[in-house]
């Protein structure tokens, strides 16, 4: 079944960021991880993963012009779209580079942040001990990770939420858990981890969960890999398209602290 309330080609990547970004959502959780960093002016402050730049001139506004912001990214085509986004702003550079192993010196930043980047990469807890190289003795890094595992949307059949979940943290999403497993990795790592702020946003627009979901292309690809059936996969899709949509998913904001070298 195609609905045309479904987004039927996934969109660029850059522009799912900014989009996100623009969103209710998106503005609530971004500004209660800025509000976490508690940035100072004239701080240094990293934004890993930075994608097209969608954070940096909020960050640019927190240390003012005494400070220094870098966005760092793996991908050169986000490096690009970021640099030339904050090319006016002389606070901000962005460099290309590997979360797991950082091309900046050892005890150069004051905060750090990362935005739902964990979950992709290849070894958070390597990134992790990465983040505390670069961290000053005392900085702080303020990450959002979801729990992938947490994921419902309701539907009459249970079992068919349960398959569409199943599949996204199986075969979707790298890290699925990674949003529950981060304080206890960052722990591991050598942080201290004083708060942990649970967001869990509730979704009742389908068109809205769908631009952060992909429920269509993402039920298709559930029903090729074999999590559901075609007929099942049917029921879903037409029950989220005409009957009350509700779906949620637990976000987590963790606040780590790096600690003196013992």
């Amino acid at each position: 079944m195609t609905s045309t309330l479904f987004e039927s080609v996934a969109p660029d990547a850059h522009v799912y960021l900014d989009r996100l970004a623009a969103t209710d959502l998106g503005r609530s959780y971004k500004g209660r991880m800025l509000n976490a960093l508690e940035i100072r002016p004239g701080q240094t402050v990293l934004d890993l993963g930075c994608g097209p730049g969608t954070d940096l001139g909020r960050l640019a506004e927190a240390v003012t012009a005494t400070g220094r912001v870098i966005g760092v990214d793996h991908d050169q085509a986000a490096v690009d779209a970021a640099g030339e986004r904050t090319a006016e702003q002389r606070t901000v550079t962005v460099q290309l580079g590997d979360i797991h192993d950082l091309p900046l010196s050892d005890r150069m930043a004051d905060r750090a942040r990362t935005d739902r980047v964990l979950q992709h990469v290849a070894d958070p807890v390597r990134a992790l001990y990465e983040i505390r190289r670069v961290l000053r003795s005392g900085g702080r890094v303020v990450m959002g990770e979801p729990d992938w595992g947490t994921l419902t949307v309701d539907h009459p059949d249970g079992d068919l939420s349960r398959a569409y979940t199943r599949y996204v943290t199986d075969r979707v999403i790298r890290n699925a858990r990674i949003g529950m497993q981060l304080p206890r990795l960052a722990a591991e790592a050598g942080f201290a981890v004083p708060t942990v702020i649970p967001v869990t946003p509730v979704l009742r627009d389908v068109q809205e969960a769908d631009k952060i979901l992909g429920l269509e292309r993402t039920t298709q690809r559930a029903l090729a890999a074999g999590y559901l059936t075609e007929e099942a996969a049917h029921r879903w899709l037409e029950h989220l398209a005409s009957g009350p949509f509700l779906a949620t998913v637990t976000f987590y904001i963790v606040v780590a602290e790096s600690q003196p070298a013992t």
